[in-house]
């Protein structure tokens, strides 16, 4: 049996995150806390790349755009904070924007890390951004430099 698992080391690898605007109370201290993990994890930052957008729906159209422009990435992030109002708005976009990010992730080969907190409540967005149930940036961050060294092992794998 071989099994391949990937390291929370993110010594040589670059990073993008892609961050919305829109609820900047929320998504600051995501990226704060994404920051926090790249960081901790042993990512130079001359290596991480920040892009901000207006809003949550322009995330994917800004990754697609970062992994076009010639900055290499091992692996991107998306940061957002989408809560729910009167209408099923929320809903359409978090749908979109979690099926975008998976195509462009599969279309290039690389990590493309959904981020975006979703929340019913306020009261859930201040838990997922750095309260009681953590902080949804850090954890993204964490679980793309795990992914991106998966697929660095996997890369490597010499096959009979």
């Amino acid at each position: 049996m071989i099994e391949i698992t990937g390291e929370l080391s993110g010594k040589g690898l670059r990073l993008g995150i892609v961050v919305s605007r829109f609820n900047a109370i929320f998504t600051e201290q995501l990226l704060r806390g994404a920051l926090d993990a790249a960081t901790r994890h042993g990512i130079a930052e001359a290596d991480i790349a920040v892009v901000r957008v207006p809003g949550a729906n322009e995330i994917p159209l800004a990754v697609s755009a970062l992994l076009r422009s010639g900055r290499p990435c091992d692996a991107v992030v998306a940061l957002g904070a989408v809560i729910d109002g009167a209408t099923d708005h929320a809903m359409l976009i978090n749908t979109a924007v979690s099926r975008a990010l998976s195509q462009i992730a599969l279309d290039a080969g690389i990590p493309v890390l959904n981020g975006i907190v979703c929340a019913h409540t306020l009261d859930q967005a201040i838990e997922r951004s750095g309260s009681k149930a953590g902080n949804k940036g850090f954890d993204t961050v964490c679980a793309a430099i795990e992914t991106a060294n998966v697929l660095r092992r996997l890369a490597c794998e010499v096959r009979p």
